[in-house]
């Protein structure tokens, strides 16, 4: 039987490097409009909520349209891909379709 050879003393662990904060979400929108309390990306779609100013952008390839969102309070969204496809938004009444809000300048 050999004999134990002498173990070497532990080293204590190195700390954890403090984790960075995620990159915020690229702003696409005009100044003018504040801070967005939604927004996202779905399938080259980009939107973005602004419930002080009561409006709602979105961009596809390059075109942005706004709209008046009125009283919703948009939380998130949804894309049909069946019949072309089209673009559906959670509130607080539930689901509001695109097509139901008046388009602005």
């Amino acid at each position: 039987m050999e004999p134990m050879k002498p173990m070497k003393p532990m080293q204590p662990m190195k700390p954890m490097e403090p984790m960075k904060p995620m990159a915020a979400m690229e702003k696409w929108w005009p100044d003018e409009l504040g801070h967005a309390s939604a927004s996202g990306s779905q399938n080259g779609v980009r939107y973005a909520f602004f419930p002080d100013k009561q409006r709602l952008l979105i961009e596809e390839n390059g075109d942005l349209r706004t709209y008046d969102s009125g009283d919703h309070r948009i939380s998130g969204v949804s894309q049909q891909q069946s019949h072309g496809h089209s673009l559906a938004f959670t509130s607080q009444s539930g689901v509001v379709d695109l097509a139901e809000l008046k388009q602005v300048l």
